[in-house]
């Protein structure tokens, strides 16, 4: 199966030869978390002194300056390859421990891994912004090698004003992000873009109608001296001969072809010309500069990732640099917008992220885009499996491991996380007031009226008792919640199901059902099949839209 998602550190995946042997894939696409907006100058601050940790603000623990960047620094000078440790060293005694040094050290390990898994034919695009560009070009020239750079694509994501920063009165507003281009070789896969005219510059470029109702143009029928001659296309046809050595543009079977269509100009006295029709016309050729895709801003493709972007950039890229069947990696993928947009346009694809919260994202968006089922569609490497996997996940306090059992538990029944940001690995202690997650749901009030309503879930990972469920009836009064679900990794007391009964139950004047007030479910009961009682759910995120292949239309489902 060719469709994957990894749940883990992306270094350790991508050094995996069993998950990604040498040559592997043919496009990367890498848009690695950097948040430009916060204190510019604490990203060079020095983190060995004392209230170092308080101004630790730009990174969310991804990059910061630690054992871990020590040892992967370590790991660059003894065994990267020769210019990698160089450059690496250099950017050491320039930039010193700090922020910015611990993200250039862990990009580069990672950029390293990335060449190696590259096909020969294929490209990776690597997005950031302005905060670290002018590093990660250093990195990349000296990994991918200068040859190989292709080009820096200026992405303008802000359609009207540019977003002002902190020094707003003395600097100029920042609308832009950069994205680097490199391929592995010189010869590499590439199909070239075009954007389509608009209503009104159609007219502009083919002002000519024909009988036929088709906007045309007169262009030359000659090959411009510039161009250099070409013995085979100097020839004469229809009594003109090509006025200097350069000869004709097309052949003198094409030209015969074409006058026989009337689609050359036969003028007395002067050269004849040919009719370019607008129905021909593949586009403008795309620039550097993409100037005419806005950023997400809200509608159906908005999920509420803070780094979301928008599903046409991707696909932009994934249809220059790769073909239909071909595999599409993203080591960073959030919420899954290169994973979304690869699999519209047939490619196959792997995505990688460090949090539970993501993938369950990305599996909530595959399955309200596409239908697409965890386990049957595709493959997630790294999901607990059994009771015991989920309770070592609950366990890893090196990696926050309550904050993910937590959200990959609610992913299990579908549960919006409260409390958690989806670009970081931990939740917010004491904001959640006893609420873990929420699934919504409509009802009817007393007038038949649709009513919204929610189930509030708890999750537990380590010892529980009946004092639990009290709480959580607590918290229903409180929220006025239909419905709660306490789910937890050990087994409940018989005190604590005595509770849950004594708590009573709901009724639905929609469905005409009723339902247990409060239900406990086991980690053991939702591998199951287990699943809460409870009228269809209607929202438990904000869902990405049904796409349909046919007119590329998308509705919300």
């Amino acid at each position: 199966m060719t469709k994957r998602l990894y749940y883990g550190d992306n270094l350790e995946i991508l050094r995996s030869r069993e998950y990604f042997p040498d040559a592997c894939v043919d496009l990367i696409y890498l848009d690695p978390p950097f948040n430009s907006n916060r204190n510019y100058n604490v990203l060079f601050k020095s983190e060995s002194g004392a209230d170092s940790e308080a101004q630790i603000t730009a990174f969310e623990d991804t990059w910061h300056w630690g054992p871990s960047s020590e040892d992967t620094y370590d790991e660059l000078i003894l065994h990267a390859p020769p210019k990698v440790a160089t450059a690496i060293e250099a950017l050491m005694n320039l930039i010193e421990r700090n922020q910015m040094m611990a993200y250039l050290v862990m990009m580069t390990a990672r950029l390293v891994e990335l060449h190696r898994v590259l096909k020969a034919t294929g490209s990776l695009y690597l997005h950031c912004d302005p905060t670290a560009s002018h590093y990660l070009k250093i990195i990349l020239d000296t990994i991918f090698g200068p040859q190989n750079y292709r080009q820096e694509i200026v992405w303008k994501r802000a359609a009207g004003r540019a977003k002002g920063s902190q020094f707003a009165a003395r600097t100029f507003g920042t609308d832009t992000d950069s994205i680097f281009f490199y391929s592995k070789q010189e010869d590499y896969l590439f199909n070239a873009v075009h954007i389509p005219l608009k209503d009104d510059e159609i007219e502009d470029k083919f002002p000519h109608i024909d009988e036929r109702g088709r906007y045309n143009t007169d262009v030359p029928i000659f090959r411009q001296p510039s161009m250099g001659p070409r013995p085979n296309l100097c020839y004469e046809y229809n009594g003109v001969r090509n006025p200097h050595p350069s000869g004709w543009r097309v052949s003198k079977e094409r030209l015969a072809e074409m006058d026989a269509r009337g689609e050359i100009i036969w003028r007395t006295g002067k050269r004849p010309l040919r009719k370019s029709y607008h129905e021909n016309y593949l586009g403008k050729p795309l620039g550097s500069l993409w100037a005419d895709i806005p950023n997400v801003t809200g509608g159906k493709e908005r999920l509420g990732y803070p780094t979301q972007k928008p599903e046409a950039l991707l696909e932009r890229i994934i249809r220059a640099s790769s073909n239909e069947g071909d595999i599409v990696l993203d080591p960073f993928c959030g919420c899954g917008t290169a994973i979304a947009a690869a699999h519209k346009l047939g490619r196959n694809w792997i995505g990688i992220d460090i949090t539970h919260l993501s993938i369950a994202l990305q599996k909530y968006r595959l399955q309200d885009m596409f239908g697409l089922e965890s386990g049957v569609d595709y493959e997630v490497i790294g999901e607990p499996a059994t009771v015991d996997a989920a309770r070592e996940l609950a366990q890893d306090s090196a990696n926050e491991g309550r904050y993910q059992f937590e959200w990959w538990a609610l992913s299990l029944v579908r549960a919006k996380p409260v409390g958690g940001s989806a670009g970081s690995r931990k939740g917010k202690k004491g904001a959640d007031a006893g609420i873990d997650g929420i699934i919504s749901f409509f009802d009817e009030d007393e007038k038949g009226k649709k009513k919204p309503q929610k189930v509030v879930v708890q999750v537990k990972s380590g010892k529980v008792q009946s004092g639990d469920i009290r709480d959580l009836v607590g918290v229903l009064d409180r929220e006025k919640a239909a419905l709660g679900l306490f789910i937890t990794l050990e087994q409940p007391s018989q005190a604590m199901v005595k509770e849950a009964l004594i708590a009573g139950s709901y009724q639905s004047p929609r469905w005409g059902k009723s339902y247990r007030r409060v239900q406990i479910l086991t980690i053991g009961d939702l591998f199951g099949g287990a699943g809460v009682d409870m009228p269809p759910q209607y929202a438990s995120h904000q869902r990405a839209g049904r796409w349909k292949p046919e007119g590329k239309q998308r509705e919300l489902v």
